[in-house]
Order: C-alpha cells, then sequence, then structure tokens
C-alpha cells in the first residue's frame, strides 16, 4: 500500500461518542482502513505554536535521552572482529554458529521479522520528518525536534545492522530472501495514519517503542533460555535503547497532557480507535502475500509479542499519562478519556474468544523463504 497524496486537509473535527462505538479487534496484525478515509495536515494550524512554545522544554527534557555517539554501543562490539587472523576469525564464527545450533527454526523466523522491521527504518524516519510543527523538511533543521529525529534514526539504525550481521553469519536464515523482503518493505511505504499530526505521531510512537521493547526483551529470553548468551545480550541491548526512545517519546505526551489536555486526550482515544498500525504489516518476500499475518502467528504462539501485550501496553501508558484522573477536560475528551481507559478489560475479553476460537481449528502448515521454505505448522 503506498501513501497517497491528498489536498491539505481542514482541521479534524472534534471525537464524539460515535467515533467510539466499540472496542477494536485485538488482532496484533490489524490493517490500517483504506486510504479513502486517510486524512492530511489534521493539526490545526494554532497548535504549531504550542510545539514551538515547547522547543526550549525539548532541550532540557528530551535531547538529553539521546546518548552521545562515543558512549553508544556500536554492532562490532558483539560480532566476531574480522580484523583478527583469518583462523581465528573463523574460530569466532564456527563459535556463533555453535551457540545459535540449539534455537529453533521458529525462533530465527521471529528474529528475522524483528530484524526486517528495523530496517525498515528509513520509512520511520521520513514520516516522523513530515509531521506538522516538529518536522524536518530540510533535512538539516536545527530545532530540537528535528535534532531528535535524526539523532533517534541514527541510534536506531544500529539494531538492523547488527541483527542483520549476526542472522548472516548464523548460516540459519535465507539472506537473498530476507534482502528481498527488506528491498519489498521499504519500497512499499507506510501510513501508520499520523495524518502528519505530532500529537498522533507521538502518541503512535510511544506505543510502538514499547512494544518493540517488549518484543525484543522476549527474543532475549528465549536466546538466553536457548543457550547463545551473546544473542540474548544482543537482543537485550536493543530492548534497552528502546526502553530509553519510549521513554522520550511518553515524556512528550504527557507534556501535551499538560499544555493541551483535550487535544492530546483526543489524539489518544483517535489512535486507539484506529488501532496500532504494525511498522512492517506491509513486509513480502515475493512469495507470500500473507507473510505478515503468518510471522506475526509465529510470534504470539512463542510469546515474542502477543495481544496480551498489545493490551498490557495500553494499561501501562493509561497508568504512566494518569488519564483515569486527568482534568480540564471538554466534553469531547472526557468521552476519548472514557474510551481509552475501559478499552483494555474489552480487548483481553475479546481476546479469549479468539484464542478459543484457534484452539478449535485445524493446525495447517505455512513454508517460510528466510528460513529456507522450511514448513512450520500454525
Amino acid at each position: 500500500m503506498q501513501i497517497q497524496t491528498l489536498p491539505l486537509a481542514s482541521p479534524a473535527p472534534r471525537i464524539t461518542r460515535h467515533h467510539f462505538p466499540r472496542p477494536p479487534k485485538c488482532a496484533v496484525t490489524a490493517t490500517p482502513p483504506p486510504l479513502k478515509e486517510r486524512r492530511n495536515h489534521s493539526m490545526p494550524p494554532e497548535k504549531i505554536e504550542i510545539f514551538k512554545s515547547l522547543e526550549g522544554w525539548a532541550s532540557q527534557r528530551v535531547l538529553p535521552l539521546l546518548k552521545p555517539v562515543e558512549q553508544c554501543w556500536q554492532p562490532q562490539k558483539f560480532l566476531p572482529d574480522s580484523t583478527l587472523p583469518f583462523d581465528e576469525f573463523i574460530e569466532a564464527v564456527r563459535s556463533l554458529r555453535h551457540r545459535t545450533k540449539e534455537l529453533s527454526d521458529e525462533y530465527f523466523l521471529v528474529l528475522v521479522g524483528d530484524m526486517v522491521t528495523e530496517e525498515a527504518l528509513p520509512t520511520y524516519q521520513t514520516i516522523m520528518s513530515g509531521l506538522d510543527g516538529v518536522g524536518d523538511k530540510c533535512g538539516s533543521n536545527p530545532s530540537p525536534w528535528a535534532v531528535w529525529t535524526r539523532a533517534w534514526s541514527a541510534e536506531e539504525n544500529r539494531h538492523g545492522d547488527l541483527l542483520r550481521t549476526y542472522l548472516y553469519l548464523s548460516g540459519r536464515v535465507d539472506m537473498k530472501m530476507i534482502e528481498r523482503t527488506i528491498h519489498n518493505l521499504i519500497a512499499a511505504g507506510m501510513d501508520p495514519g499520523f495524518e502528519n499530526n505530532p500529537y498522533l505521531g507521538f502518541v503512535y510512537t510511544s506505543f510502538q517503542e514499547r512494544a518493540t521493547f517488549v518484543s525484543h526483551g522476549n527474543t532475549a529470553r528465549l536466546a538466553k533460555e536457548g543457550g547463545d548468551p551473546v544473542l540474548a545480550c544482543i537482543c537485550g541491548t536493543i530492548a534497552a535503547d528502546e526502553k530509553r526512545h519510549e521513554n522520550a517519546y511518553s515524556r512528550i505526551v504527557e507534556k501535551l497532557l499538560e499544555v493541551d489536555p483535550t487535544e492530546a486526550m483526543l489524539a489518544i482515544g483517535t489512535t486507539m480507535e484506529k488501532k496500532i498500525t504494525m511498522p512492517a504489516h506491509l513486509m513480502y518476500d515475493g512469495e507470500d502475500p500473507r507473510l505478515f499475518e503468518h510471522y506475526s502467528t509465529v510470534a504470539q504462539r512463542m510469546g515474542v509479542y502477543t495481544a496480551k501485550d498489545y493490551a498490557d501496553i495500553l494499561e501501562f501508558l493509561i497508568g504512566r499519562w494518569r488519564l483515569e484522573k486527568l482534568e480540564g477536560l471538554t466534553a469531547e475528551g472526557k468521552r476519548a478519556q472514557d474510551f481509552v481507559c475501559g478499552l483494555a478489560p474489552r480487548i483481553r475479553k475479546l481476546q479469549e474468544r479468539a484464542d478459543e476460537r484457534a484452539r478449535k481449528m485445524k493446525p495447517h502448515g505455512v513454508k517460510f523463504s528466510w528460513i529456507f521454505n522450511k514448513e512450520l505448522h500454525l
């Protein structure tokens, strides 16, 4: 699905109760609504002044969550040293392969999916740079918002680089098919439903950064249990980055709830009503048109990222942002507040029903090109 360029839209209408008729499906693989429902530039122009007024605050409270380059870990720290004498380098690679031999094909499939998601970073930076009032349309904007986006992207860039190299050296995956998937994903683009609106964008990234923290944390746990402490350290280190980035985006939303509570609450309600579109939902290897759905099924079964995690993240953010106690809202904001604060229990009930239906379904096999067309039962 390509992002469609639409004419400049008028300010988004305020949310009323009919915007929240029922809780969204809790499927992790939720796809975005049709493009005809999309809007661009939905933030009222006068709101840009809010972000300009917060530049000093962002410099003091957001930028310090970045790490200086000289203090950041780099992929080489975790990989065989190619400057070693040839025999020593080969032995280091052999040791890496020995550590990974007990890890399952299912594990490698999920790890590839996580890596592919990280590798689509050019798309994510492009989207964040296009947000009204906080963007980086010239590519070198000195505002703290633009500085954050570029530096955040630089920190995130290491994640895909490290996982990709480790997977390549493991010999457990088909790099040609993985690289085709990455190529297709970046070329496809993504429309997460931000509407060039930073209120929506920062709510989404708060949720998504926590989701990646959870996912990488779980792959770290499984790697440790499977006998590869180095891979466990890699995934845990990436998870720590994601946690720090989550803290930054959540801090921004906290500030917006303080200075503009109704608009921020409406953005949270709108984001959750739309559902969180996963960044890699358009992944395609050229063979399986339902690749993301099949990969997500394996990830859920292994406990790497589940519908329960979706509800847990929502409850965590509700607590962090103290949404249940938020005051000073208009009637529209209060309706959005009631919707969001009551959503997690409904998601859990829907998931219980979905799990029950899934248990009654007959398992079927799916071949995955990433692991040399081996068949996994879903």
